[in-house]
């Protein structure tokens, strides 16, 4: 009972955390903080795709972009390697920041250390819950955000940023890619950016 205790205890307070976020996301017609709707779906998928969840897991897909808006890409000059710098920064600051809650929630060292291992996506395709989270949250941006992002971009650019975000994934992640509902043109984009990677595979 103690670890459920402590676990809901973690998720209120991430959730508590990110429904600051003053950016907004409006799916199905209601308007969310936009960090506090994208961690919910990012538990959700990371649940789907493995029922059987660790609580580590649970933890870090809750939290894992955590205080995102607090550091803003345009406080960084432009370009893609102090994009490549922000996205670090980001990375250290959101598993800074989980800690913080996690160890006020009742957690030791060792189980907030697992916890950010997720969160940083160490061990990609070694580590099986890492490569759980990176299907989820490729499948959240898919599901919820893609569809607005390749309207606003070209095509090769949005083929190539796909082709880099499937090559992440497992073949499992690609399977339940390949479920969601696309416009024609969005879904011409995702099978053009899975047959470069078949080709080179």
């Amino acid at each position: 009972m103690e670890e459920v205790n402590k676990q809901e205890i973690a998720f209120k307070k991430f959730d508590a955390y990110n429904q600051k976020d003053p950016h907004s996301i409006v799916w199905e017609g209601v308007t969310y903080p936009r960090e506090y709707f994208l961690a919910l779906k990012l538990h959700e998928w990371v649940t789907k795709i493995n029922p059987a969840a660790s609580e580590a897991l649970l933890l870090a897909s809750r939290s894992q972009h955590i205080g995102r808006w607090e550091i803003p890409r345009d406080s960084y000059a432009p370009g893609r390697e102090a994009y490549l710098k922000w996205r670090r920064d980001l990375a250290h600051y959101h598993a800074q920041k989980a800690g913080e809650i996690l160890k006020d929630s009742g957690y030791n060292e060792e189980e907030i250390s697992r916890v950010q291992e997720i969160i940083l996506k160490k061990k990609l395709k070694l580590d099986s819950d890492v490569q759980v989270m990176e299907n989820a949250l490729c499948l959240v941006f898919l599901a919820f955000q893609y569809e607005a992002f390749h309207q606003q971009h070209e095509q090769e650019k949005v083929v190539n940023i796909l082709r880099k975000s499937l090559l992440k994934m497992d073949e499992a992640g690609h399977q339940f890619a390949l479920t969601l509902n696309y416009s024609p043109d969005g879904l011409g984009y995702i099978q053009e950016a899975l047959s470069l990677i078949e080709k080179k595979g």
